[in-house]
């Protein structure tokens, strides 16, 4: 077999190092790729398989693409659950005798991207480390792109749901696990089922003791437990080490930008399952998987790319801590009363920049120059965005102002060393400002006038020669040169030296040309090297500052995010909710906050809702599809959610007693991956309900048992209300409970603390109109056959079903049985043990949707009982 040529062995020998990664190998101005890389990537990027030389009979499989773009490219493969290695050429080949040296200077994997290009300025991207040993997991999320990492321990014999709720809260691109994990199989189902993200199974070697506590006192000194929190005896160590070496391994350079740590408990932040943060559709809608239509899109009122991921991030975690909460509310307050301030705060905010990014750009040594510049703008706005904040007279607006560092000194360092009109890259120079290095204004003078004297040459040999086409030019290829058309050829000096024929004209040089030639290219080579080395110098002293850096972005972003809310709320007119360590939820005039955005010029109708541990522990709801019992309790439940990241909520007066969870079970379909029908769904769903919540949660179930049969659901709809009503035998908790079983609303009358609401509905002959309001008592009718109706049935189909349901009605068990009252015990029937019927249907009565005749009507009615 023929040897390989030394450029393909050089590409073999890095390939070998580098087995899971595709290699992006750089020749000149391309990343090329060879063999099964080139194989995959053209199949993958759509882009030409060709051929190269490689040594050997047949030629190597080859593509590639421009270095100047291969952002795009690596993020489509990123975007697949590839990896892409990055291969540099480490000298220039200019000046390189023999091979150019090159060598892979970064490994690009999901976790770890830190491109703009590549990254959402909106949400973080986390690389989530799972460490597990016998009773103990220590979780790990880093999003490297911006230096911050989240830890906590879970301390469980069955860790697999607490585990799945937090991958589903932080939702990482890529996962680092140890062997122990592999045994959760629900965990490890989720990930392959639900997640997109890249895998990665850690050897046992890099969660030695000696090495994780080596590793941690290198990166955060020796003090690292106590510093970061972080209990060195549990299994966050492990976790967080994995994360430094695989960045180790992965990067390169730039893992010292990994230094602020937030350790928590799962008990700080209200728990929220997948299937909960699904149906109240908080980030995203269920259908189109989109921003717009959840109450991320409502709030978001944010300037900055921290701000959007901060806020982000309080939706994912509301807090459980009445103080905590309240010290939000009360800088939202403030900004709400000072309106001018927050105008003006928000202003500045809109010309923030992404400090975390660019500063981590900047530890890894891949800013551009307008990177640079930009975090010195930014810097230009902090004294405003600390003055308005500081004016809106809150304590806690105060504090967070008092924690904005201005930057003065690394803006003056930035808008010295750089140009007003930087350029994007490097690649061509005029960066440095002139006046900042004497070296570099030097060297920018022999370029320039030597061009000039360039420009004088060709005035000055045109003129002795006489020859009018005569120009001095250059290529990268010739150098200068002096091109003449071949018309004038006999006009030729003696002295010229021909270099190069071209179809109309010859080109030439001469000594002179060559010697300022080789002047003015040192010159210009020496220039660009130079005014690398001072943008270098510059990004280590920005580097340096990343502690201060970091504390501001940190300010800056909940300023932002408090701003957002006090906006919206003025914005959508929401009040301060009262929010206590009670156990009570009171909300008068409720909205749905994302529906009433949608219905922008329709009303949508407010409605009360009284929850708490006594005797309003449970609302039944009945009504109609369509008439809007979801709306209603995904309301209630988001309008509490609100309150606990510290928002004003879309209420006239709202009282929370802090909830510890939220759990919905709201509609059902198959899970046909996981083979699971939707009845087996809906039991899952409810099963993991009464397995976890607790007298503090508030739990939302919609239709419970419809997918059985009628009598198996009935019971097991009956028999959960009972256990979840049940403070004694069950759960105790606040929960909204809607049904199309009507015999369950006579659990009122046996059971403690529930209570019958019904959505009002207004019937005209076989014409319904659904009035949004929630009104107490039972529904009197379903009404299913008015709805199909609505929905589109044909007339015949809706007659023929209403022959079918009276001839069902009349052969029914019980049908002619009709309830009367007996007069002659009236007193009994009045008496507060046992209410009377006339009483009940005044009470269910609401006179504000009432019409003229149907008063009346409703008179005669009662009229007919005395």
């Amino acid at each position: 077999m023929a040897a390989l040529s030394p450029m393909m062995a050089q590409y073999f020998e890095l390939k070998k190092q580098h087995k899971d990664e595709i290699l992006f190998f750089r020749l000149g101005d391309f990343y090329e790729m060879f063999y099964d890389d080139a194989i995959l990537a053209s199949k993958e990027l759509e882009l030409t398989l060709t051929g190269r030389d490689c040594g050997q009979e047949e030629r190597a499989p080859m593509c590639g693409v421009p270095f100047h773009s291969y952002e795009s490219y690596v993020a489509r493969l990123i975007a697949k659950g590839y990896k892409v290695a990055i291969c540099e050429q480490m000298e220039d080949p200019a000046l390189a005798k023999g091979l150019v040296k090159r060598d892979v200077i970064r490994v690009i994997t999901p976790g770890t991207v830190i491109e703009n290009s590549m990254l959402k300025d909106d949400r973080n991207n986390y690389l989530c480390s799972i460490y597990r040993t016998k009773e103990r997991v220590g979780l790990c999320f880093a999003d490297v792109s911006t230096g911050c990492a989240h830890t906590t321990e879970i301390r469980d014999i069955a860790p697999g749901e607490t585990i799945i709720a937090e991958l589903c809260r932080f939702s990482p691109t890529e996962i680092l696990f140890n062997g122990a994990v592999l045994d959760l199989k629900e965990v490890t189902q989720y990930i392959k089922q639900r997640m997109t993200c890249s895998v990665e199974l850690m050897e046992d070697e890099y969660y030695q003791p000696e090495r994780v506590d080596e590793l941690l006192k290198t990166q955060f000194g020796e003090d690292w437990a106590a510093q970061e929190h972080i209990d060195p005896s549990g299994n966050v160590p492990g976790a967080l080490a994995a994360v430094l070496q695989y960045m180790q391994r992965t990067q390169k350079r730039g893992v010292e930008r990994l230094k602020t740590i937030y350790s928590y408990a799962e008990t700080q932040y209200m728990q929220l399952s997948p299937i909960t943060r699904m149906n109240l559709e908080l980030t995203e809608t269920m259908r189109g998987r989109e921003k717009k239509g959840t109450l991320l899109w409502v709030l978001d009122k944010t300037e900055t790319a921290m701000g959007k991921r901060l806020l982000r991030d309080w939706l994912e975690r509301p807090l459980v801590d009445a103080a905590m909460i309240n010290r939000r509310l009360d800088a939202v307050q403030a900004l709400v009363n000072a309106g001018v301030e927050r105008d003006e705060l928000r202003a500045a905010l809109d010309r923030v920049f992404d400090m975390e990014r660019l500063l981590t750009r900047s530890v890894y040594g891949t800013a551009s120059p307008r990177d640079v510049y930009a975090l010195a703008q930014t810097c230009c706005q902090l004294p405003a965005v600390r003055e308005m904040a500081d004016r809106c007279g809150s304590p806690v607006l105060s504090e967070m102002a008092a924690r904005i560092d201005p930057l003065e000194d690394i803006r003056d360092d930035v808008f010295s060393a750089l140009d007003e009109e930087v350029p994007s890259t490097l690649k061509d120079g005029g960066v440095i400002r002139a006046g900042y290095s004497a070296e570099v204004d030097e060297l920018r003078q022999i370029v320039h006038g030597g061009r000039d004297y360039l420009s004088q040459m060709e005035a000055k040999l045109k003129e002795e020669t006489g020859i009018r086409t005569l120009k001095v030019g250059y290529n990268r290829v010739f150098g200068y040169y002096i091109e003449i058309s071949k018309s004038f050829s006999d006009q030729v000096p003696a002295s010229f030296v021909r270099k190069q024929t071209l179809a109309n004209a010859e080109r030439y040089i001469t000594p002179e040309l060559k010697d300022w030639e080789n002047k003015i290219l040192g010159a210009n080579e020496r220039l660009l090297v130079l005014e690398r080395q001072l943008f270098e110098e510059l990004l280590q002293r920005i580097a340096g500052q990343q502690a201060r850096i970091q504390a501001t972005a940190d300010a800056v972003a909940q300023l932002d995010v408090l701003a957002s809310l006090a906006q919206t709320a003025v914005e959508n007119r929401y009040t301060r909710p009262e929010v206590d360590e009670g156990t009570e939820i009171h909300i008068t005039e409720g909205r749905h906050p994302v529906i009433e955005q949608m219905l922008k010029g329709a009303l949508f109708v407010p409605n009360d809702t009284l929850l708490d541990q006594g005797d309003n522990r449970m609302l039944i709801i009945t009504g109609p599809n369509m008439a809007g019992k979801s709306t209603y309790m995904r309301q209630n439940a988001l309008i509490t959610l609100m309150a606990q990241i510290g928002s004003f909520v879309p209420a006239a007066s709202c009282h929370v007693g802090v909830v510890d969870a939220i759990f919905t079970r709201v509609g059902a379909s198959d899970d046909l991956a996981a083979g699971q029908s939707t009845f087996m769904v809906e039991m899952t769903e409810v099963a993991e309900i009464l397995q976890n919540a607790t007298p503090r949660s508030l739990v939302i179930l919609d239709e419970i048992g419809r997918g059985t049969s009628t009598f198996d659901g009935m019971s097991i709809a009956r028999a959960v209300v009972e256990h979840i009503a049940d403070p004694s035998k069950g759960l105790g908790c606040k929960t909204l409970f809607a049904t199309h079983y009507h015999e369950l609303t006579d659990l009122e009358n046996t059971l403690d603390g529930v209570k019958n609401y019904n959505i009002a509905v207004k019937k005209r002959g076989e014409d319904i109109t659904f009035l949004r309001r929630i009104v107490r008592g039972p529904a009197d009718d379903s009404y299913g056959i008015e709805v199909a109706r609505l929905a589109g049935l044909p007339a015949q189909v809706t007659r023929r079903a209403k022959e079918v349901l009276r001839r069902l009605e009349a052969t029914a068990p019980d049908a002619h049985k009709v309830e009367q009252l007996d007069f002659d015990k009236l007193e009994e029937y009045n008496s507060p043990s046992v209410p009377s019927e006339v009483i009940e249907k005044l009470k269910g009565l609401d006179v504000e949707t009432l019409t003229p005749i149907e008063a009346l009507n409703f008179l005669y009615e009662l009229k007919q009982h005395f």
